[in-house]
């Protein structure tokens, strides 16, 4: 099944099964440019619709996976062919199989040194035949970018996963694809911390059911304010859908 790039309130969203999502990463493997994989909630959607670079980052990316119930159901709402949602973490880990099994290395980027450290030994007992070539912590300074851009384009890794302490998450990449090596990037905050165990991953039941929106909240009260967007959202949908489509 190829992969297909559906539009949900003007922002692009890829349809993509898991099967295609390992011919995808197959095909980018073989690229020789930087390619980027990037996840998307309903409320990246929401902040894509602005002109900004991040908007940009988005729709020049090579692969979109929507990790929202509500992403699906709008384009449902919208008659548009419906996405695979992707769980975050299990696309991961069936990227880092795929690797594994071609012989294809890896680097970490992100998070604080501890956890950093303890997430590179879990995955490297986990994922015994995955090269990881290297590892560099997140919340550095300025000065030492080069130095990481560097040792990412010296190690020439398949894949470059970016945690936690990356600034500027997705954008990390695109706005300095000239100077990187032909990897695949893919931005995860989570990922460290889920890896070295600092960070408690969402179950699956609740994923499923859609309901992980309850988890941040429980984490940050002040995500109930999300509900003013999401009602943005929903008059949007019914506004494309007299008028637009």
């Amino acid at each position: 099944m190829e992969v297909k790039r559906i539009s949900v309130l003007g922002v692009p969203v890829d349809v993509c099964s898991l099967s295609a999502l390992e011919e995808k990463v197959l095909e980018m493997l073989e690229s020789s440019s930087p390619k980027r994989i990037m996840f998307i909630s309903v409320w990246d959607l929401l902040r894509a619709r602005r002109k900004n670079e991040y908007s940009e980052c988005l729709r020049s990316a090579d692969l979109i996976l929507p990790v929202s119930k509500s992403i699906l159901k709008g384009a449902k709402f919208l008659k548009k062919e419906i996405p695979v949602r992707h769980n975050q973490f299990k696309s991961l880990i069936r990227i880092l199989s795929l690797l594994e099994s071609r012989n294809k290395s890896f680097y970490i980027f992100g998070g604080r040194n501890k956890s950093l450290n303890q997430a590179f030994r879990n995955i490297k007992s986990t994922f015994t035949g995955l090269p990881i070539v290297g590892r560099y912590v997140g919340y550095y300074k300025k000065e030492v970018e080069k130095d990481i851009i560097q040792a990412i384009n010296k190690a020439s890794p398949s894949l470059v996963l970016l945690s936690d302490g990356i600034k500027e998450k997705d954008c990390w990449a695109y706005s300095r694809q000239s100077e990187l090596p032909p990897s695949i990037f893919l931005y995860y905050r989570d990922s460290v911390g889920i890896f070295s165990k600092r960070v408690k991953r969402v179950s699956e039941k609740t994923f499923d059911r859609g309901l992980e929106i309850w988890s941040e909240i429980l984490k940050n009260p002040l995500k109930l304010f999300l509900l003013f967007p999401y009602i943005g959202y929903i008059m949007s949908l019914i506004w494309y859908r007299l008028f637009k489509e």
